[in-house]
């Protein structure tokens, strides 16, 4: 099972943590925490096999302790695999990378449906055989029909967890609000970073000496939600936008795929702005 909770800081919540799992025949095998001085609150991520009577009787327990201490917890049991709907448009590496590492096993997820704004013709180089794919064509007129669409088949495939995988549409504010917490965008750039079209020409134009790809929560304001990870490559006077673009792309694979991994490890926790990860 792994346990994650957070709350105001104060002596002795390691102790009470650890001591409850005793008392019920659990056995801690990982355990992580972070306390956040700015914010004065206490962060832990445990991995623990659960006694004789299961989790079950752990839950009461936290439960008590959850009222006692402010705490915001989840027990989730990692057999359980995660729902997860990818949109994308044209522009697909993060897509396929995606697929393939859960078809390798990398990801602990099941796909719920592909979703795009282009027919599924768009992607004849990603491997979509046995994924439900979904076409819903958007433009200004129809974004609200449209996304009141996306949120019904949200809901009808019981998707946990969306990935905007250069999904190339705004979500609208009341859209942002409704995935709070359980969507997942990966942006072109090491935010803050050159907006608009065309970003790598625009950092190529500047004589740019690194371009890097940030993965973050998708909150209303744009590209300014808290961030999950990010990673970096240095390039020089000889790279040519295109050169920017290939190794953007592997960039951004990359850093999308730990951050989703880690988000289905349940190793990303939210502090307000911000996110504490207890990484691998």
């Amino acid at each position: 099972m792994i346990l994650t909770l957070s709350c105001p800081d104060r002596p002795g919540i390691v102790a009470r943590v650890s001591t409850l799992l005793f008392e019920q025949g659990a056995n801690i095998v990982d355990a992580q925490q972070f306390d956040d001085g700015e914010t004065g609150r206490f962060f832990m991520r445990v991995v623990f096999t659960p006694g004789p009577g299961g989790a079950a009787v752990v839950r009461p327990g936290l439960e008590a302790l959850a009222a006692d201490l402010a705490m915001d917890w989840t027990l989730r049991d990692p057999k359980a695999r995660r729902r997860v709907m990818i949109l994308a448009s044209q522009t697909d590496h993060c897509l396929a990378d995606l697929i393939w590492r859960w078809r390798q096993g990398e990801l602990p997820m099941d796909i719920s449906a592909v979703v795009s704004n282009h027919p599924e013709a768009s992607f004849p180089h990603t491997d979509l055989k046995g994924i439900a794919f979904h076409h819903l064509p958007v433009s200004p007129e129809t974004k609200a029909d449209q996304e009141a669409r996306l949120r019904d088949l949200i809901a009808a495939t019981g998707t946990d967890l969306v990935i905007l995988a250069r999904y190339m549409q705004i979500l609208s504010e009341e859209m942002a609000l409704h995935l709070a917490g359980r969507c997942l965008n990966i942006h072109h750039s090491f935010l803050p970073g050159f907006k608009g079209a065309r970003p790598y020409h625009q950092a190529h134009a500047r004589g740019v000496k690194v371009i890097g790809a940030t993965a973050h929560f998708v909150t209303p304001d744009l590209d300014e939600g808290p961030i999950i990870e990010q990673d970096v490559e240095r390039i020089s006077h000889r790279d040519q936008p295109k050169d920017l673009v290939r190794k953007g792309r592997d960039i951004e694979r990359r850093v999308l795929a730990r951050a989703v991994r880690w988000v289905l490890e349940d190793r990303v926790l939210l502090n307000g702005r911000k996110t504490v990860v207890f990484t691998d």
